[in-house]
């Protein structure tokens, strides 16, 4: 195995090569301190309000890819193979500024200007995939961008501005075909090792690497995304030592189907999930939308929301209820679990050291069954769950709830299914005196805490109302329901 001891990347329009990165360095500091490129801004230091945001592009199956990312909470050992493209990029040859800044300028959308290069580099990043996108798109393209003082109206208004060019002149389309070549000249098929004792970072060279890494290295870090691991840094000062990125394995980056099974790769994002996902289990479509903001999407892993082992991470809950299950890896050796059994304590999971998530598998839901997920925060989007139930139920032909899983985030200790609540409801008329019987089963499955989310009572309160919720959408008499919804706390 070829070992190289440097990140190499291109930042902007430069080949860089570094030597000397620590494993905690983040993209944002190294940018403003060691290039001097002030430009991109650091607010929140944990990927919430987009002052810093840049765009990072990758090669992917269909080629160059270019997404917006938080470099707040983006490590430097992650970006080896990738392009950094910053604001001080997005200037056309001759100093005019890009037709995406400049429609900030003529509808007003800059007062203090401190907000304002995250916005134009998430609007120039919206800009290059639809040139004229609409009021959804744009919502959502900006959901991780925070403005304190202008207001999002002239932003909208910039946005949608039809005067932005053609994206076909933009630089980083003309210099597309000479940036892919450079970007797969760096796929040398080594592993990257740089520093030692404890400011090591690993980059392994494919997945069968990572394996023989982390048996040689069982307390390592694992980073995918950094949404979380990121935030260990910049928030709790945590040594993160040894770091092993994994966000570039192309091993653990596919998703597929098969006999309605979809079996998703661990270091597969939110945003490469989302097509499938939405297209065969609807209400995932919705929640992942409700995940973070366009830059924590296209960072944050589904295979890392799982490892983490977070009583509120989003997608477990809905999973469970649908039935996943989870590949853990060790060395050679493989072994599947369902995905309720992964979680043990708070803190703690069903992996050994030098184990890894591997994949999950989520069965589709069958032609005819309910399915539902519903999230609870103070504010629609970019917020952290309060509570979220997810809903599962086949019914027989008589109306008895033939099958019915329920799981939740939020409260307890690890996400967990409401068991007695199901016993109390399989087998039983799927009617309203049923389920408001079983309410009181919730008390047997939860004893959720107070925190600055929620307090215990609004949690409980808000599960059993989560139940009525599902029960009465089933109600509808047409097409079996399968939706996402948001309740404000």
């Amino acid at each position: 195995m070829a070992v190289r001891n440097e990140i190499r990347f291109l930042l902007n329009g430069q080949d860089v090569s570094v030597r000397d990165v620590a494993p905690d360095a983040t993209l944002l500091d190294w940018l403003r301190l060691s290039r001097s490129l002030r430009g991109t801004k650091e607010g929140c230091a944990e990927g919430d309000c987009g002052a810093c945001t840049v765009l990072v592009g990758k090669l992917a199956a269909g080629g160059l890819v270019y997404e917006s990312v938080n470099a707040c909470i983006r490590f430097l050992g992650s970006l080896d193979g990738c392009h950094v493209v910053t604001i001080e990029h997005v200037q056309p040859v001759g100093g005019t500024l890009h037709p995406v800044q400049q429609a900030m300028v003529d509808f007003h959308g800059s007062q203090c200007g401190f907000c304002t290069p995250g916005f134009v580099m998430s609007l120039y990043g919206l800009w290059m995939k639809d040139a004229n996108p609409s009021d959804a798109v744009i919502e959502k393209a900006l959901q991780g961008n925070l403005c304190r003082c202008t207001g999002y109206e002239a932003i909208m208004r910039a946005a949608r501005a039809s005067d932005y060019g053609k994206a076909a002149s933009d630089p980083l389309a003309v210099e597309r075909a000479a940036v892919i070549e450079k970007l797969s000249a760096l796929r040398d098929g080594a592993r990257v090792e740089v520093g030692s004792d404890k400011t090591r970072l690993i980059v392994p060279a494919d997945v069968d690497d990572l394996a023989a890494v982390l048996e040689a290295e069982p307390r390592a870090t694992i980073v995918a995304g950094s949404t979380d691991v990121g935030l260990w840094v910049t928030k709790h000062m945590r040594d993160i030592s040894p770091a092993v990125f994994i966000g570039h394995l192309e091993g653990l980056r596919g998703i597929s189907e098969n006999e309605g099974v979809i079996t998703i790769g661990a270091g597969v994002t939110y945003t490469e999930a989302f097509g499938l996902l939405a297209e065969r289990i609807p209400a995932l479509g919705g929640l992942i939308d409700r995940i973070g903001g366009e830059q924590v999407r296209n960072m944050g892993t589904i295979g890392g929301n799982i490892a983490n082992g977070s009583p509120i991470g989003d997608t477990p809950p809905p999973f469970i209820a649908l039935g996943a299950k989870l590949t853990l890896r060790k060395g050679a050796e493989r072994r599947t679990i369902p995905l309720e059994e992964f979680f043990i304590a708070y803190g703690k999971q069903d992996r050994q050291p030098g184990e890894f998530v591997e994949a999950v598998h989520v069965p589709v839901p069958a032609a005819g069954s309910h399915f539902a997920v519903y999230k609870i925060s103070k504010r629609r989007d970019e917020d952290i769950t309060a509570a979220l139930g997810a809903f599962h139920l086949t019914l027989a032909a008589d109306g008895t709830a033939a099958e019915i899983r329920i799981a939740y985030g939020g409260m307890a200790a690890t996400p967990k299914r409401a068991t007695a609540v199901e016993a109390a409801l399989v087998g039983k008329p799927w009617t309203e005196t049923t389920v408001e019987a079983a309410l009181g089963a919730y008390a047997q499955d939860f004893t959720p805490l107070t925190d600055m989310r929620a307090s215990a009572e609004y949690r409980m309160l808000a599960a059993r109302n989560l139940l009525r919720r599902f029960f009465a959408e089933t109600q509808g008499g047409g097409e079996p329901i399968q939706v996402s919804r948001h309740q404000a706390a």
